[in-house]
């Protein structure tokens, strides 16, 4: 390997050998992040923090009897990945219950998979696809149909979620739920075949309550084996390179008892992504009185997790601040129109959490919604004064120039995720062609807004963090659609640093966590191949071939087996996860 060396200064620094070193990493094209084309050989660890960058000969200096050193062979070292907008605590209690189609290149292989899952799982349990997945990463290029699902699958019950858009049941499934010609949901319709029936397809009109409500009553793991799911999704992630992710929240997932799982494992110390969560109001018109109780329950920054700095962490509230504030990104519907009463709903929820110096990130697809948003911020500011508090939008994919410059005086920020990835195509057919970047991330960044990227996994999107980063990269969907101009896309040092540094913005760790620096939190990843140099096609299939959070081996693949911690046994033995894993990059 061509030998890549960081500035004297920098690559002198930290190399002090008064203390116990307990990790080296040698012989690798390091990149600290800290400014685009650095490099270095060498990271040493001391306590769960960067100790030393440099040269293996000035690293290695710190090296005792009781030092690990692992030999990279070459291969590029990374910042651990940083999802600063994924649903990881509502997925822990789900993932070993649900067929995940992410990743999977063909239509027929994702219906051979479906049929050889209901073949193992006993009577009385659903077959669940929840997400992360669209037609077009498939060869075919569509969607499967009605008559495919129930000849794959004509015996147990079948539920598959499309994006925010489209439900599918097999005719077991309507059989089981108790589906029939009277079945209505507001803003949702169970379509009715000529016979006057059910055919199995439901559709948001736009709101997803018609999805949510029926994936709910698919029932739930056991808690033992909630447990197991939660351990088995963070190492999924870890195998990805994810380190860090920003929960944010999620319908049906009520704080504290859906969170009793990850508390008890952070308590324990056995979660393996520092994890920071905001909490998402559950029930309209109830918001406030949400707020009212969790703040006497928990605060801001209280670490739960047994080692980890940051580990387990409340941070604010939202994404949903209020019901009425919602815009669901359901492209295959008009925009929805927010009701008259949402600015005084929003206003009491935010005046609550300003006050009480609580941070609040707010769900925003729209340009139409962040104008009625912001100017209810603004007045919050004008009255109580954020003095810094932090807060940012989610997702923000036609916000406005104009927006953006109140957004930078108000000291927000924006989260931004892969979904156009996902989805498009199906804006594309609705409003035409884009002619400005959705979301405007150049322009954010020019303007100096502080910008995270993240995936919106695991049901509107994949959980995956390099198809979001590929997709920063190459301007292109799923399914290969250019919907970015060449000026708009990001290069590969600014995609990787919205997905590290950028998104410890969002958790207030931008001087901790997102380079490879000393004083910096030790997470870091070792990567098979060159993300710097490699045909920018294959970032979306990368992986870690080693995982490393707070200085200590997480993960190992095949490269490093030597190193992998046990990995405890799927549960249930039927599980989806124990045959196919999650993401399918392989």
């Amino acid at each position: 390997m061509k030998r890549l060396m960081l500035a004297a200064a920098i690559a002198a620094a930290g190399t002090n050998t008064s203390m116990a070193t307990d990790l080296i990493v040698t012989n690798a094209k390091v990149a600290t992040m800290v400014k685009e084309g650095q490099f270095v050989q060498a990271v040493a660890i001391d306590n769960g923090k960067i100790s030393a960058v440099g040269s293996n000969a000035q690293v290695l200096k710190k090296k005792t009897a009781a030092t690990r050193v692992i030999d990279a062979g070459g291969r590029t070292v990374i910042p651990g990945l940083n999802d600063s907008h994924l649903h990881i605590i509502r997925e822990g209690l789900n993932y070993n219950a649900e067929l995940r189609w992410d990743g999977v290149t063909s239509l027929k292989r994702a219906l051979e998979m479906l049929k050889e899952q209901a073949a193992r799982t006993p009577d009385g349990q659903w077959i669940k696809v929840v997400g992360g997945w669209n037609e077009y990463q498939f060869e075919e290029k569509r969607l499967p149909t009605l008559a495919e699902i129930n000849e794959a699958v004509p015996d147990k019950p079948v539920f598959l979620l499309y994006l925010y858009g489209l439900g599918f049941l097999n005719q077991k499934g309507i059989q089981v739920l108790g589906y029939d010609e009277k079945t209505q949901y507001k803003e949702g319709v169970v379509e009715l075949g000529a016979d006057g029936k059910p055919t199995g397809l439901l559709v948001a009109k736009p709101n997803a309550l018609i999805l949510y409500s029926t994936l709910a009553k698919t029932g739930m793991l056991p808690r033992d084996q909630q447990v197991n799911s939660t351990l088995q999704y963070y190492r999924e992630l870890n195998r990805l390179g994810v380190t860090s992710a920003i929960d944010a929240g999620g319908g049906g997932q009520a704080y504290p008892d859906d969170y009793a799982v990850s508390l008890e494992l952070a308590k324990d110390g056995k979660l393996t992504v520092r994890t920071s969560y905001y909490l998402f109001a559950q029930k309209p018109g109830k918001e406030l009185e949400d707020y009212q109780r969790w703040l006497t329950q928990t605060k801001p920054n209280k670490n739960d997790h047994l080692f980890y700095a940051n580990g387990y962490n409340t941070e604010g509230g939202g994404e949903n601040l209020v019901w009425s504030a919602a815009d669901f990104e359901n492209f295959l519907e008009p925009r929805p129109d927010m009701p008259e009463h949402m600015e005084g709903e929003l206003e009491a929820v935010l005046k609550l959490l300003v006050k009480n110096r609580w941070p609040f990130r707010i769900h925003a697809t729209y340009g139409e919604s962040i104008e009625r948003d912001l100017a209810v911020i603004e007045k919050v500011d004008k009255e109580l004064g954020l003095k810094g508090l932090r807060w940012f939008f989610d997702h923000a994919e036609t916000i406005s120039d104009a927006q953006l410059a109140r957004v930078k005086k108000l000291g927000g920020g924006i989260a931004v995720q892969n979904r156009m990835y996902f989805q498009g195509e199906a804006y594309w057919k609705r409003y035409g062609a884009q002619t400005r970047q959705m979301p405007p991330i150049r322009t954010m960044l020019k303007m100096g807004i502080p910008v995270g990227l993240g995936t919106d996994g695991t049901r509107v999107s994949s959980y995956g963090p390099w198809p979001s980063i590929y997709w920063a990269v190459s301007g292109k969907t799923a399914g290969g659609l250019q919907v970015w101009q060449d000026k708009d896309r990001l290069s590969r040092h600014e995609a990787l640093r919205l997905m590290t540094r950028g998104s410890a913005w969002m958790s207030g760790e931008e001087k901790v966590k997102g380079t490879l620096a000393v004083g910096q939190y030790a997470d870091l990843v070792i990567l098979p191949q060159d993300y710097f140099t490699m045909p920018v096609d294959g970032i979306r299939n990368l992986e870690a071939a080693l995982t490393i959070v707070n200085g200590k081996v997480v993960y190992a693949g095949d490269a490093f087996g030597q190193y992998a911690p046990a990995a405890p046994a799927v549960s249930p033995e039927w599980s989806p996860v124990k045959f196919y894993g999650g993401y399918q990059n392989r």
